[in-house]
């Protein structure tokens, strides 16, 4: 393999090798530990439909408007007198039963993009609509907190926006062995001992070696650390599961990163919605359950707030192919042993009031929700990262 493919498709190239001033950024380390709490960020990325998830099953405008989409009463778990969830999320339910759930209706973003790239990267920046941010909220915390690049770390091969920052990007792995590895090759070696290339600048090269030299530290420590560990819990046999187990063992070996970001696929329900979302449900939610019970287990899941969201929701109304349109204001999922407002924290969407394209109006913006996360439980300084100040929610003690 060519030095230049090996960097391109090494997943610590694509998660440091665009950042500038990275080795100054790490030799300014803070000296104070951020704590012991942990953030567990989960997308169900494509769009999920929140209302066929979280149903508001006395709502005849519900019904009206879904006439084949919709979830019959039935097939309902109550949890109130007007919401109740997708008989898929079982287990989801238990653990809103034990009050380890916040469930939080009607939270989106002022005149919502409906593209799920735009939306995406919304979500990940927690910029304004027309604002466009090429780091991600996550990444200018590790940038401003977490000073290594393994503060963040995403179960993925390749480095999402939202861990990307101006002088530090987190690090994406699935496999901590495999990370490892890969800074034994040749290849890798080769870069890290070479002097002069005639296809890099003297800057380039310069920071190229030392980017690398860090990220070999980095990869290191994480696989030596989390080695530690092996859970014992059996995880559901796909890869959401066992992207959890990871992340599991990650921060059951006490792994000093302070984020992880998973993402789950396949929400994009034009079509052909209601067994393909239900099996994404019972999918996430298995694995959900398992996740806390491992936490629980080894006496980490009081220290760790896992947020559950989707780009954007569904319209309202059912399409004639048997699924739902991309939508705008969604439910997103707050899962902790020691909620403050543990239920659902606010009102269920108003389906009478929707905007001009058929979809619900936001209530609460994200942003309110990151501020939140931020000052109570990473208890950092919300506006220096999200670059003003948002109105905080009565979540987390």
């Amino acid at each position: 393999m060519e030095r230049r493919k090996f960097l391109k498709q090494s997943s610590l190239a694509s998660s440091l090798f665009f950042v500038p001033n990275f080795v100054k950024a790490i030799e300014s380390v803070a000296k104070n530990s951020l704590g012991f709490k942990k953030l567990v960020i989960v997308q169900l990325a494509g769009g999920n439909d929140g209302l066929n998830t979280i149903i508001p099953f006395t709502n005849d405008i519900y019904y009206k408007n879904r006439p084949q989409l919709s979830i019959q009463k039935n097939n309902i778990l109550k949890a109130t007198d007007e919401l109740g969830f997708n008989e898929n999320l079982a287990p989801l339910k238990n653990l809103f039963d034990k009050g380890y759930v916040s469930i939080i209706n009607n939270v989106g973003y002022p005149n919502p993009n409906r593209s799920h790239f735009r939306s995406t990267d919304i979500w990940h920046t927690a910029s304004e609509t027309n604002e466009y941010l090429n780091t991600g909220w996550i990444g200018r915390y590790i940038d401003l907190y977490g000073k290594m690049p393994y503060s963040g770390i995403e179960l993925d091969d390749s480095l999402s926006l939202i861990m990307k920052g101006n002088n530090i990007n987190g690090i994406a792995t699935k496999d901590p062995a495999v990370l490892f590895r890969n800074n034994l090759t040749p290849y890798f070696k080769k870069v890290l001992n070479y002097q002069s290339d005639a296809h890099l600048s003297e800057h380039n090269l310069g920071y190229l070696y030392k980017t690398m030299i860090e990220a070999n530290s980095s990869a290191k420590y994480i696989y030596e650390t989390s080695k530690t560990f092996s859970s014992n819990v059996e995880y559901p046999n796909n890869p959401f599961g066992k992207q959890l187990k990871t992340t599991a063992e990650f921060i059951n070996s006490n792994l000093q990163s302070k984020v992880y970001y998973v993402s789950m696929g396949g929400f994009d329900t034009h079509a052909g919605q209601t067994n393909r979302q239900n099996k994404l449900l019972q999918t996430y939610s298995e694995s959900m359950e398992i996740f806390v019970k491992d936490l629980e287990k080894n006496d980490t899941f009081k220290d760790t707030l896992i947020l559950t969201f989707s780009e954007f929701g569904r319209r309202v109304k059912q399409n004639a192919a048997g699924g739902t349109d991309h939508g705008a204001a969604n439910n997103i999922f707050l899962i902790a042993k020691n909620l403050k407002s543990a239920g659902f924290y606010n009102e269920v969407p108003n389906l009478v009031e929707l905007d001009g394209n058929g979809d619900i109006n936001h209530t609460i913006d994200f942003r309110s929700i990151y501020a939140t996360i931020l000052d109570k439980w990473l208890e950092v300084n919300d506006k220096s990262i999200l670059n003003k100040s948002f109105s905080q929610l009565d979540l987390i003690g």
